[in-house]
């Protein structure tokens, strides 16, 4: 799914219980918004919790050595920050097609 699609999903699910209150203009700055401020939270360092959806984080990246691909000399790859996504309990039971019971059974 990109992101015109996001905007075009978001936008009809507005329209089935508002009506056609929201243009797709609009709909596609909220959604431009909202990416904005996920995105200047984790250049913050902050993480991000969207109840039943799922975490965004930083996590940081110890020193590694790895090989140049085309040498095979080794190369100390440096601890860096990086992005990452937990998703939620609820998140992970409905793309497993998991019923109740089934879901309240998975680890945090």
């Amino acid at each position: 799914m990109t992101k015109a699609d996001l905007v075009e999903h978001v936008t009809a699910e507005i329209a089935k219980t508002a009506g056609p209150m929201i243009s797709k203009k609009d709909c596609a700055r909220v959604v431009d918004a909202f990416l904005e401020a996920i995105k200047d939270a984790l250049k913050e360092q902050k993480n991000i919790e969207v109840r039943g959806f799922g975490t965004f984080k930083i996590r940081q990246r110890k020193t590694r050595m790895a090989r140049n691909p085309r040498t095979g000399s080794p190369v100390e790859v440096s601890a860096r920050p990086v992005p990452v996504f937990k998703p939620s309990k609820e998140l992970r039971a409905l793309v497993a097609n998991l019923t109740d019971a089934e879901m309240h059974a998975l680890p945090e």
